[in-house]
């Protein structure tokens, strides 16, 4: 099982969200925790840039995985139209 770390923006994000959204968002990163590539996450691969995108709701959560320390790095939570800016 892969480590979740979160970067500060995505922190202080996450806290910020309704507690019903929030719960949503964490218990999707434990599934990605568990297998980080799965294809049943409805994981996709980023095209411009490294890492990876996962989908709540109209919420993007912007990852990226380190697999020799087994940790999933969260940058960024935010929703679909900013996300990528």
């Amino acid at each position: 099982m892969y480590q979740i770390i979160f970067t500060k923006q995505a922190d202080r994000t996450l806290r910020r969200l309704p507690r019903n959204l929030a719960k949503r968002i964490r218990e999707k990163l434990v599934q990605i925790s568990e297998s980080p590539y799965g294809r049943h996450n409805n994981v996709t691969k980023l095209q411009q840039r490294s890492g990876y995108r996962i989908r709540v709701g109209d919420w993007r959560i912007i990852y990226e995985v380190e697999d020799d320390k087994l940790v999933i790095l969260v940058l960024k939570i935010a929703p679909r139209g900013g996300v990528y800016e």
